[in-house]
């Protein structure tokens, strides 16, 4: 997949969530950062993966990408244009290019809501005021996720989690979006129907030219469906690699632990584990140098003191590690 023109291209991305403590004299205690500083590109019509533990910033990215968080710093550039430059109706066009499929396949449909009306909603927003019209895509929108028609007349609550989640993605479809912002699409579903979700995704995207960016902790998952994957920690992008590369030879201490994790689908054959000691550290307070280096098998004394860069290797495997890309060294 070459970026020489990607969809999309995130410069610095940063969101610190400020501390504030006291009720009659407020004062700004700290900051939570979330997200300290990414990039990354995605390709048309790519599947980039983000992966990574709770709480290390996977979401927050995805979020601030179509600004349903507002980023402190950074640059999002969709299409060749600044989304985080964009208002009123310049931001309402580029946001109909941009959706997102949410984690929670129920909390994220009103229950007050037909199927029908949670689907045309979007298309009500942006000024589409051809009730027929509206009704006919619903109709097309809910054979194209492989539910019935009569579905538009019922409630959320009369369907199953993996129900819900192909009504999330169909509302999702309603705009003709280019990019999909995937938030952990299958976590909160039975594993008989992980697969069909996933099936569908990848139907959709090969129907519709879809591009995704698809978030999960799940590493097997983003195997299957990811072109190329960023693996996050405490806010930081630590490893960025085609699927292939970084599965067969993971270059981050943090990634080969993650994998090392994954369970191996033969009977009575063990995977050699790599078990991370100590807790995940508070983002409020992060290490200095490498963020990873409290936790890491293979610390030196330079991860302590100096923060490591994403740097690119000759096969353009990204990683933030002095154990693979030693410092040079001083002339003397």
């Amino acid at each position: 997949m070459s970026d020489a023109q990607p969809l999309v291209r995130v410069e610095g991305l940063t969101k610190h969530f400020p501390i504030i403590k006291g009720l009659m004299f407020s004062r700004l205690a700290g900051a939570v950062k979330a997200v300290d500083g990414v990039s990354f590109t995605i390709g048309r019509g790519e599947t980039l993966g983000f992966v990574g533990e709770s709480g290390c910033g996977k979401t927050t990215t995805g979020r601030m990408l179509i600004r349903l968080i507002e980023p402190t710093a950074g640059k999002v550039m969709f299409d060749g244009q600044d989304v985080l430059s964009l208002q009123g109706e310049a931001l309402r066009r580029v946001r109909r290019r941009m959706q997102i499929i949410f984690q929670d396949p129920f909390g994220s449909l009103n229950p007050r809501m037909t199927v029908q009306e949670i689907i045309a909603e979007p298309l009500v927003i942006h000024g589409e005021s051809d009730t027929a019209g509206r009704a006919q895509r619903v109709r097309e929108l809910l054979d194209v996720v492989g539910l019935a028609s009569y579905a538009a007349g019922r409630y959320p609550h009369e369907f199953s989690g993996g129900q819900r989640q192909r009504i999330g993605i169909a509302r999702a479809l309603a705009l003709r979006p280019q990019l999909m912002i995937c938030d952990e699409p299958v976590s909160a579903l039975d594993v008989s129907i992980r697969a069909q979700v996933i099936n569908l995704l990848q139907d959709l995207q090969r129907d519709f030219a879809l591009t995704f960016l698809f978030i999960s902790h799940d590493l097997g998952v983003v195997k299957h469906i990811a072109d190329r994957v960023a693996v996050m920690y405490l806010g930081k992008i630590v490893e960025i690699a085609d699927k292939r590369t970084l599965y067969a030879r993971p270059g981050h201490p943090y990634t080969q632990a993650l994998l090392s994790a994954i369970p191996v689908p033969k009977p009575g054959r063990r995977r050699q584990r790599t078990v991370l000691k100590g807790d995940v550290p508070s983002p409020i307070d992060p290490p200095s140098g490498c963020r990873f280096h409290t936790r890491c098998p293979h610390v030196m004394d330079i991860c302590r003191r100096v923060e490591p860069a994403l740097q690119a290797d000759a096969s353009g495997q990204h990683v933030a590690c002095h154990l693979v890309h030693p410092p040079a060294q001083p002339s003397t």
